[in-house]
């Protein structure tokens, strides 16, 4: 949840940027985003945003190489303070280095949390059958997650994209190949249906007929017989359907 409002807030903050670089003004920056006068003046002035960055700029020349120094597996504030003065002749406190290593640390921790906790078997399934450019930014790295640690799904995806595809065009030539290439993945049970009901499956594609009417009328019976529950009886159960017909 932090690491999320960690994302929306640098949004913002890269809205103000790109509009400080335009030329626009503080006042017009603050009327189209909405954000306070004080905030959008420390953004344009070169504070705010940044994670990773001290309340200090003495550190503004050294990012690059603690980045580096990071990356080689050196993560205790204190050895990376010592480090940079022996380096670089840094001249600051070891307080805005440690800031930086426990930013950076949090941040990196925040971003496992979400990885370790995958999202539930509805959402997942909605975020991989969903078009890509129709996710949100964290949706797409978690689909693209999932997409190299998880080539079963990958593959699931694809066959039921096929079948969508398949009965959209009324293609039931493609049905025998699907059911083979289902049989060996995570949709071998619902290829087994397919197989144990496979006329009527073959017919939904060919024949012009549709029980579309028939569920549509049950479907009215249900709601109307819920909603008169406890407050009626079946003669004017039959009087709400039957007269109209």
């Amino acid at each position: 949840m932090q690491h999320e409002g960690y994302l929306r807030r640098e949004e913002a903050y890269g809205i103000i940027r790109a509009l400080t670089k335009e030329g626009t003004s503080i006042k017009e920056i603050v009327r189209r985003t909405g954000r306070s006068r004080r905030l959008v003046r420390d953004i344009v002035r070169g504070g705010g945003g940044d994670v990773f960055r001290s309340r200090s700029n003495v550190l503004e020349p050294h990012l690059a190489w603690l980045d580096a120094e990071w990356s080689a597996g050196y993560r205790n504030g204190a050895e990376l303070w010592r480090r940079l003065q022996t380096t670089a002749g840094f001249r600051g406190s070891l307080r805005v280095v440690a800031e930086w290593a426990t930013r950076r640390r949090r941040a990196e921790s925040a971003g496992s949390e979400r990885l370790r906790k995958p999202p539930p078997v509805r959402v997942l399934s909605r975020l991989l059958l969903s078009e890509r450019d129709q996710l949100t930014k964290g949706d797409a790295i978690t689909v693209a997650r999932i997409e190299r640690d998880v080539p079963v799904l990958v593959s699931a995806r694809d066959l039921v994209e096929r079948f969508h595809r398949m009965v959209r065009d009324r293609d039931s030539a493609a049905l025998p190949a699907w059911i083979t290439d289902a049989a060996g993945s995570v949709l071998a049970s619902f290829g087994k249906g397919i197989i144990a009901d496979r006329a009527a499956v073959a017919a939904a594609m060919t024949q012009p007929w549709s029980n579309g009417q028939t569920e549509g009328q049950i479907t009215k019976l249900k709601l109307v017989k819920r909603q008169m529950y406890g407050r009626a009886k079946l003669d004017l159960l039959r009087a709400r359907l039957l007269a109209p017909a």
